[in-house]
């Protein structure tokens, strides 16, 4: 299969190569294109000591090398590598790490070479996300052990399908592999894989001192799930519109009513469908709950924990969970972070993490007008950044638009849209943690944030404080403050974007090759543009469908 791939997305750059011999009177057909969509996580990054710079090339699997000078970026060299490359990140000067989602597989680079080539691949668990480097450092102070997220799952993991059912397993897996140079060749060889109790996970970070690895989950979800049609209660023929259904019996099993209203718009009343739950952990309820406090726990059989982002001991032999206290999963994980967790950010002075995510509003009934109160309308979810404090435990979300007033939809573009952001990922840090730069995938911009008014909450939007991109979907940006700037890669045109941190603009911007066709790059704006597709300037199809990946939401 692999090999038919490659065929198909290098189908393009052959076209250009060949002749017909025999013109046809019907224009010939367009050539294929493979397309995943696959979630960039970490796609830049710098080598140790700032010379060069390296960017995961996604859609035609290469890793893009360049240098960096007091002139700005040069592009030096491409290196093929696995299928769908999401991640990188530069281990020494000289030998560089990439994610290949698609090939579950990561690739080793040297970049040293006169030549720069991959000299170790390794399979790893079913798609691979992200990777960081932390732990025991080597005799020239470069951490020696590698974290890649992948799933609970896959060709390469001899995770036995039993494990998929059996309760109490996580799905979530942190491969770890120890860094070794035989003959000064770059290699690796595994020390463990670190199981977390949570579905796939995507984004990892590590504390300033290398002794702690954070592992955030990918859908991590809020503690909602769906109730079938099937066990909830309908209304009694010919009831009247917003009429709450009572409690009914199915198969012998009580449940506690009908849906909540409002149940019509416009005067018409909606079909029977099922319904989001919420688990309530309060004192005196534990009970899977809907917007009314009915128990739902007849119609849900099984428990759910909120634990979004977990700790691993980089340091351990081998490197293992936290311990936790007594009832809770290892790993001393932080609850209640977000719906949707994208990338995350450590303060190298505070040691908190800053993590980017989308917090669904998915218990909310009813799309549309309402005709009761109850609508999504341009509330479909909420952009937000969540402070975690590993000294204290505490979680803090701070909504980055809490300017919207929800209940007014107006044309866009209009100043609410302006000072808006959408679908945040990647982050950066200044040295001194004052400034936190927020790639927002779905404005087009980066955001920049005093660090003390973020965690206070005593921020205001502005579009001001936006730096605007020429090339759109920005998912992942690296500070290089020796040179005062700022590097971003933008997906949308596959480019890397040169900011000057100073003047809050961008100065140069550099293509790199993209075999897509162009109705895919002038179709990936319409899933994602939160200001080309809401009055609001927040919301996007992109918003429940992450990476033009399923509902999984609830």
């Amino acid at each position: 299969m692999r090999d038919s791939v490659l065929m198909e997305r290098r189908v393009i750059r052959l076209g250009s190569f060949l002749l017909l011999a025999v013109a046809l009177s019907a224009a010939p057909a367009a050539a294929s294109f493979v397309i995943f969509e696959s979630g960039q996580v970490r796609p830049l990054a710098l080598s140790p000591d700032g010379s060069q710079l390296f960017a995961a090339n996604t859609p035609d699997d290469r890793l893009e090398i360049f240098s960096v000078g007091s002139d700005g970026l040069t592009h030096t060299g491409s290196v093929p590598v696995g299928l769908e490359p999401v991640a990188v990140a530069a281990r020494t000067n000289g030998e560089v790490w990439v994610v290949n989602q698609l090939s579950d597989s990561v690739s080793i680079v040297d970049v040293a070479s006169a030549t720069p080539h991959v000299v170790r691949t390794l399979l790893v668990g079913d798609e691979p996300r992200d990777i960081v480097f932390a732990g025991p450092k080597d005799s020239n102070n470069f951490f020696l052990r590698a974290f890649i997220t992948t799933a609970h799952r896959g060709q390469n993991s001899g995770v036995p399908f039993s494990d998929l059912t059996t309760p109490g397993i996580g799905r979530a897996d942190v491969w770890v592999f120890q860094a070794t140079s035989v003959g000064g060749v770059p290699g690796a060889s595994q020390l463990a894989v670190v199981n977390l109790f949570g579905d796939t996970p995507r984004a990892l970070a590590v504390s300033p001192n290398g002794n702690t690895v954070y592992a955030a989950v990918f859908q991590s979800g809020n503690r909602t799930t769906a109730v079938t049609e099937g066990v909830v209660c309908d209304d009694p023929s010919g009831a009247a519109n917003n009429t709450v259904a009572g409690p009914c019996s199915v198969s012998s099993v009580s449940y506690p009513g009908g849906l909540p209203n409002p149940d019509t718009a416009g005067g018409t009343k909606g079909p029977e469908t099922g319904l989001v739950v919420k688990f309530n952990p309060a004192s005196g309820h534990n009970h899977w709950e809907d917007t009314l406090g009915r128990n739902w726990d007849n119609a849900v059989r099984f428990s759910l924990p909120d634990d979004d982002v977990f700790r691993i001991d980089a340091t351990a032999n081998p490197p293992a969970p936290l311990p936790s206290a007594t009832g809770v999963k290892p790993g001393q994980p932080f609850a209640g972070v977000g719906t949707v967790l994208f990338d995350m950010a450590v303060n190298p002075l505070s040691g908190k993490v800053y993590v980017t995510n989308g917090e669904a509003n998915n218990l909310t009934r009813f799309e549309g007008p309402g005709g009761g109160g109850s609508t999504v309308r341009g509330h479909l979810h909420e952009a937000r950044i969540t402070v975690l404090d590993p000294a204290s435990g505490s979680v803090t979300p701070r909504h980055l638009n809490k300017h919207i007033v929800y209940s007014v939809v107006q044309d866009s573009p209009n100043p609410t849209s302006l000072a808006s952001l959408a679908t945040p990922l990647g982050m950066a840090v200044t040295s001194n943690g004052a400034t936190l730069y927020v790639a927002a995938f779905g404005s087009g911009v980066v955001g920049i944030f005093n660090v003390t008014q973020l965690e206070s909450n005593n921020f205001t939007p502005s579009q001001s404080d936006h730096i605007a991109l020429s090339g759109g979907g920005p998912s992942g940006l690296v500070l290089d403050e020796a040179h005062g700037r700022l590097y971003v890669l933008t997906r949308f045109d596959n480019s890397v974007s040169v900011i000057d941190t100073a003047m809050r603009k961008e100065v140069a911007h550099l293509p790199l090759y993209n075999p897509e066709p162009t109705s895919v790059k002038i179709g990936r704006p319409l899933l994602y543009d939160g200001g080309a597709t809401s009055s609001n300037g927040e919301a996007a199809c992109a918003s429940c469908h992450v990476f033009a990946d399923f509902d999984s939401l609830a």
